[in-house]
């Protein structure tokens, strides 16, 4: 049984954006790493993946109707969330901090026009994060 799910890809892609945003800002908040810091930089990368796959159902879509340059450009917009990802893996696991806090940099830069409510009810999606991340990564 597969689980359709009813959240377009914008709407998922603005969604996990925030939530990006809002864990890197929590994460550049602590003095030192811990657990949940470890928690949050895995949901960035986790994130990072579930956005490129909506990336490539959304290009797909539109090259199924012949929108070639379309879907081009939009995998060109959002290339930068594969190379994020790809980027912050090596460094995750072998919890390079500094690595870390570089790559996390480079999200922030490419998502610096998300703006968070101070009254957002986003929670804290990243709890559990490491757990699923080093199981995929095994």
């Amino acid at each position: 049984m597969t689980i359709k799910s009813t959240e377009s890809g914008v709407t998922l892609r603005n969604r996990l954006s925030k939530s990006i945003v809002l864990a890197i800002r929590r994460l550049m908040q602590q003095g030192s790493p811990n657990e949940e810091s470890l928690d949050m930089a895995a949901f960035v990368t986790l994130a990072l993946g579930k956005i490129e796959e909506s990336v490539d159902l959304s290009a797909a879509a539109w090259e199924k109707r012949d929108y070639w340059l379309k879907a081009d450009h939009f995998r060109l917009e959002w290339a930068w969330a594969g190379q994020c990802r790809r980027a912050l893996v090596p460094v995750l696991l072998l919890q390079d901090w500094p690595g870390i806090a570089r790559e996390l940099i480079v999200v922030g830069q490419h998502l610096n026009s998300v703006q968070l409510s101070p009254n957002n009810r986003l929670g804290e999606p990243w709890h559990g994060a490491w757990l699923q991340f080093t199981g995929q990564n095994q």
